[in-house]
């Protein structure tokens, strides 16, 4: 059977641009619950102020490359992690930059907003918070670029598409050079889960190494059947882009920690929140990775990992929300 990077090698990517995330031992819930747990630190992932959606960039960025595109199109909310992190993919990359915004154009831009500015892309403001409006939008933009010779490279929320999933399946391969670093094994791995690309990822890694922990992606964005869906789907192409096969029965989807909806603030995300900051030194976000440790210290408390366990939270940054 082939590995993973066997599997990848004929993909391009920017091999540049993204460092090897640590992994901290979290000793204070470790201590507290006796389980093992540990943080894999993909906020520090060395590239424009890290975050997960280096890791898809990685790989959508030389496609646009090799696609001759010299424009590209992301898709997000005002404060959308993926947006900036296209943002300074593209403008490093000498490419013209839009952004599909969803929300009013503040007076005073703040967080990812702001580093957007800085950047001297195009942001294009739209009042709605429903998805797939903004999906429109792109397409209206892409058509109207397209028609001033610009060969354009759009790419859906969350950079979520089989290309951009790869960056996970890398990121398992990673985890699984860590569990040999640190002389373990992982019986979970526990992280957000929203456009579906990370969890889409990583479970197609683990059909490829046969690793036979859960991973349970902690939906920030919607209910349990639609996200374990959305994940299934994107996990069969991307299995089709290295040829490999899913199990479905590996996709966990847990929508207990979602609150009322996406980016609306739950009282167990903002325990999580200052718990982390507080005991462990390390900042979390209210939209994704707040929500993710709420569901991982409940489960906790909960003793709903065996005792002596050793568990992986997958930090996915985000972390740039506490300062809009």
């Amino acid at each position: 059977m082939l590995t993973i990077q066997e599997k990848l090698k004929s993909f391009p990517r920017l091999h540049n641009s993204l460092l090897p995330t640590p992994v901290h031992k979290l000793d204070y819930l470790s201590d507290e619950y006796g389980v093992n747990v540990y943080c894999k630190r993909d906020d520090l992932t060395g590239f424009g102020f890290g975050g997960n959606k280096t890791r898809k960039l990685d790989f959508l960025l030389p496609e646009a490359i090799s696609l001759g595109c010299d424009t590209l199109i992301a898709i997000g909310a005002n404060q959308s992690n993926f947006c900036r992190a296209a943002a300074t993919y593209g403008v490093a990359g000498g490419m013209e930059v839009h952004l599909i915004l969803g929300g009013k154009e503040p007076e005073n831009p703040t967080g990812n907003l702001r580093l957007d500015h800085i950047l001297g892309v195009a942001c294009h403001h739209f009042d709605s918070t429903d998805w797939e409006s903004w999906e429109r939008e792109a397409e209206k933009l892409e058509k109207e670029l397209t028609s001033q010779g610009k060969k354009v490279y759009r790419m859906p929320v969350g950079g979520s598409t089989s290309r951009g999933a790869l960056g996970y399946v890398d990121a398992f391969s990673e985890i699984m050079v860590d569990q040999s670093r640190l002389g373990i094994q992982f019986d979970a791995i526990i992280h957000a889960s929203s456009s579906a690309g990370i969890q889409a990822g990583l479970v197609v890694g683990q059909a490829v190494s046969d690793w036979r922990g859960n991973i349970i992606g902690v939906s920030v964005a919607k209910p349990q059947a639609i996200q374990e869906k959305d994940v299934l789907v994107l996990a069969q192409a991307t299995a089709t882009e290295i040829d490999a096969r899913v199990d479905q029965s590996n996709i966990i989807a847990e929508d207990s920690y979602l609150g009322p909806g996406y980016a609306i603030r739950t009282p167990g995300c903002e325990e999580a929140v200052a718990l982390f900051a507080q005991r462990l030194g390390i900042f979390l976000d209210y939209v994704y990775t707040g929500k993710a440790a709420a569901a991982l210290t409940d489960y906790l408390r909960k003793g709903r990992f065996d005792n002596g366990a050793n568990v992986l939270f997958i930090h996915t940054g985000g972390n740039i929300e506490l300062f809009e």
